[in-house]
């Protein structure tokens, strides 16, 4: 029987609710798929961003100077070290040639005289001479000062956050004070906690006698000390204390290193 009008037209009208029906089904999929891809990627980015959180809350506010010591090409980049290995092109420890470096590291153009004792920590004194010499902590910030039991100034991420650093990480710690006790003056380098091998370009700076705790890797390499200057970095910049009334945290004072040199 040769279909008439009426009936082309409700076959057409039907092909069209069908094609239609499968369209808004299409979409309704997609869009389903869609929106569990969203939300496990925002699944992962929260629980990234909770995780970043909680690593900088570990190694920036602890009791301890510490900090994430990057082992990737680029300064600003930064992975975790690996533990009992250097990682990425450490300086050789030779560069320290086994003796006392004497210069000047000024913050705030207030300059401090200073000693890097190359013969008790040669790895930390060569690396320290390396990033001196091809200009890397000019202008590089002191992100973080402490007031509340141990009194410490903390510069040389490059990025200052805490968690940069100079394309390497290595160790190991070079001669911790056996007591934990770090003198006024005594320059020391930063380090991730419960990881010997994780220093970079991160040093403190302790103005007032300090005890710190070892760890179950042990303490912090001292690298050399103020042997002047140190009271005009109390007056101007340690004693206005933390920002927003903490006990660690960013200085009051902003505070930068203008220039640096040894020899």
């Amino acid at each position: 029987m040769v279909p008439n009008k009426k009936q082309e037209r409700e076959a057409r009208e039907t092909r069209v609710r069908v094609r239609a029906f499968q369209a808004r089904r299409w979409v309704h999929e997609h869009q389903v798929k869609r929106r569990g891809r969203d939300n496990v990627i925002a699944g992962v980015s929260v629980v990234a961003v909770v995780a970043l959180a909680i690593g900088a809350q570990v190694l920036f506010f602890t009791g301890d100077p510490g900090s994430p010591t990057p082992s990737s090409a680029s300064p600003t980049d930064s992975a975790a070290p690996a533990d009992n290995a250097n990682s990425g092109d450490v300086p050789p420890s030779t560069a320290a040639e086994d003796r006392t470096w004497t210069g000047t590291l000024a913050l705030n153009d207030i300059p401090l005289e200073i000693e890097l004792d190359g013969a008790s920590a040669p790895q930390a004194v060569s690396s320290t001479i390396n990033l001196v010499n091809t200009g890397f902590y000019q202008d590089v910030t002191c992100h973080r000062l402490t007031d509340g039991g141990f009194f410490v100034l903390q510069c040389g991420d490059p990025t200052g956050t805490g968690s940069g650093g100079p394309g390497y990480s290595y160790g190991p710690i070079e001669n911790a004070p056996a007591d934990d006790v770090y003198p006024a003056g005594t320059l020391a380098m930063a380090r991730q906690g419960g990881n010997a091998y994780s220093m970079g370009s991160q040093f403190f700076i302790v103005y007032d006698d300090t005890t710190i705790p070892s760890d179950a890797v042990g303490g912090y390499t001292v690298l050399g000390r103020v042997t002047s200057g140190l009271d005009e970095i109390k007056a101007q910049i340690t004693d206005a204390g933390v920002a927003d009334d903490s006990s660690d945290g960013a200085p009051t004072v902003p505070t930068s290193i203008t220039q640096v040199s040894v020899q």
